[in-house]
């Protein structure tokens, strides 16, 4: 029976199991988004994950929106990458980088005062980290119409850099109510021109912006992540099925690599989403590889992928805390104890000294 350990060919790249590990921010680069050697050492330790995918990773410095977040823009970043990657396959691994743009989801203080921008003068919901502290969502800039087509070369050159940096793909991260996911969704997409208004419209710069990256590299190197039902940052839509419904099948159409799917988490249930069962819902418009995130253990991950609703099954917590998940998971061994507080921050404690099992 097929479940999490059995291999995957991912168009030419071969998965030894189906345990991907999730993007997740961790925030150890450099201030000036160059990655580090703590962060090559992070991720050789996960290196045993069928792929990696890396945390966001920022197309150009617009797209800045988290402290200490890393870029794929510079040729020292690209160097800095090139190391974690080389190191990572050296070990075994295989890794995808995770390219984004931000959007409304960033502050002044850390961008030289410049505002963050967004399709629409409306801002994300929640609060931001700063150095000094929890600060509110400014009032984002509307980015113009003539602004977007830079944006989506962005989009083509990143992945341009992830391949010279030694990458196995890329990954566009258009989930979490960052910049493609507000064009998508008409709730932070007020616009009336060419990419506001109906879905296909709205649809648009997501559309625009893979079909570039596929372009720079080729579609079986390009997957893309979405969250139908994540309400992070105020992500809004209101009709989530027949929006996600619209842009699925023409990412699936441009062939992409894969398409990965978040789950809404039970604090998502729990405050009402329009659509439960993301997996189960969205498969029957998907050809090309799924990978599913969210709230996923070894029953759950085995049991998706038997009724063929996934191909793949992405972890976050449970590998950041664990970097031999896919041993634990196949030996039912204990996880640690996860460390909340230093998921974010700098150093090695609660980053890298996290204990694998005894040999």
């Amino acid at each position: 029976m097929t479940d999490l350990f059995t291999p995957f060919d991912l168009h030419g790249l071969p998965l030894p199991n189906r345990v991907v590990m999730s993007a997740m921010t961790r925030t150890r680069a450099a201030e000036n988004g160059v990655p580090t050697d703590l962060m090559r050492d992070y991720y050789v330790q996960r290196a045993s994950a069928g792929v990696i995918v890396t945390e966001c990773t920022q197309i150009s410095d617009q797209a800045h929106g988290i402290i200490r977040c890393p870029g794929i823009h510079r040729d020292d970043q690209i160097a800095g990458w090139r190391k974690i990657t080389d190191a990572v396959h050296a070990a075994g691994g295989r890794i995808i980088c995770q390219i984004w743009h931000c959007g409304r989801v960033a502050h002044p203080d850390m961008r030289g005062g410049e505002p963050p921008v967004a399709p629409s003068p409306v801002p994300a919901t929640g609060n931001f980290f700063l150095p000094s502290g929890r600060v509110d969502f400014p009032v984002p800039r509307e980015l113009g119409i003539d602004e977007l087509p830079g944006i989506v070369r962005d989009f083509a050159q990143a992945t341009r850099n992830a391949r010279a940096a030694g990458f196995d793909g890329v990954e566009l991260h258009g989930a979490n109510g960052y910049l493609l996911d507000q064009f998508l969704q008409d709730g932070s997409n007020k616009r009336t021109d060419a990419y506001g208004g109906p879905v296909e419209n709205r649809a648009r710069l997501m559309i625009e912006a893979a079909t570039a990256a596929i372009d720079a590299w080729d579609a079986d190197h390009v997957g893309i992540r979405l969250s139908p039902s994540n309400p992070l940052y105020g992500a809004d839509d209101s009709d989530k099925r027949t929006t996600f419904g619209y842009v699925i099948p023409q990412l699936n159409a441009l062939g992409v690599g894969y398409i990965c799917l978040l789950e809404p988490n039970a604090q998502a249930v729990a405050a009402g989403v329009q659509i439960e069962h993301i997996a189960e819902t969205f498969r029957p418009l998907i050809s090309v590889p799924l990978m599913v995130n969210g709230g996923f253990d070894k029953a759950k991950g085995n049991a998706v992928i038997a009724r063929g609703e996934a191909d793949l099954v992405a972890f976050g917590v449970p590998f950041l805390i664990n970097p031999d998940l896919p041993k634990r998971l196949r030996t039912d061994a204990p996880y640690n104890k996860p460390n909340p507080a230093l998921f974010y921050g700098v150093g090695a404690e609660g980053y890298t000294d996290y204990p694998a099992l005894a040999v």
